[in-house]
């Protein structure tokens, strides 16, 4: 979506609006506060996320972050070492396809040892499909870090004690169905598969993830809607 497109989508939400006011109240908190955000492969949460950013730097600039889980995909190069390695490439994304150990290690530092120093996180490549270590800086300054991505919620594949580091975890509420198929043509224009191919790798590894979001989403403390 175009920045036009997003606006309107957003603007007048009040779902959205009510986000805004709950970043508002955790900046009072004299303390870090880490926001999940959840929700269906395809449902549109780092656009979220990015939008709830800019929103609140245009109120309390570099107060407020919005970071992607994606960065902590285990290499291709690291899962063709594995001896599942057919089964981890053709599964990746997965739970157990992430390193969830470096990832909560990570949240650890951002928020215990972000006082004194600025902690780095990986962002992902999508044109090579593989993350870039410590390529996102996430400064002392920022009060709010948001944090998307489909397991956050999730209880096994060494998930597990996430959960407890974040002060709030929402889950956004697309239907499922218009969230794969947001996702499909994601596919398409990322990797030029045609429509069959981009449903075919859905139903292959997007749609079980989606249900296991859908097992974490009572975990949540607020649903919204746009």
């Amino acid at each position: 979506m175009n920045p036009e497109q997003i606006h309107n989508l957003y603007a007048y939400s009040s779902d959205v609006e009510q986000a805004l006011i709950k970043l508002e109240t955790l900046l009072q908190k004299p303390t870090r506060s880490i926001v999940g955000l959840i929700g269906y492969p395809g449902a549109g949460k780092s656009t979220l996320a990015n939008y709830l950013e800019s929103r609140m730097e245009e109120l309390h600039p570099g107060q407020v972050i919005s970071l992607s889980m994606d960065g902590f995909h285990f290499p291709k190069d690291t899962l063709k070492q594995w001896p599942n390695a057919s089964e981890a490439l053709a599964k990746r994304g997965a739970p157990w396809t992430f390193d969830s150990a470096a990832l909560i290690n990570r949240v650890h530092q951002l928020l215990f040892q972000y006082q004194q120093q600025d902690v780095k996180w990986p962002s992902f490549d999508h044109s090579v499909g593989d993350p870039i270590e410590e390529d996102i800086l996430i400064p002392q300054s920022a009060k709010i870090v948001i944090i998307e991505g489909l397991y956050l919620l999730h209880n096994a594949d060494g998930w597990q004690e996430c959960c407890h580091l974040l002060d709030q975890c929402w889950f956004l509420n697309t239907p499922l169905e218009l969230a794969l198929e947001q996702l499909a043509k994601r596919h398409m224009q990322d990797w030029g598969c045609d429509y069959d191919q981009a449903m075919l790798k859905i139903q292959q590894s997007d749609a079980p993830n989606a249900n296991l979001v859908l097992a974490s989403k009572s975990a949540a403390d607020w649903s919204l809607t746009v």
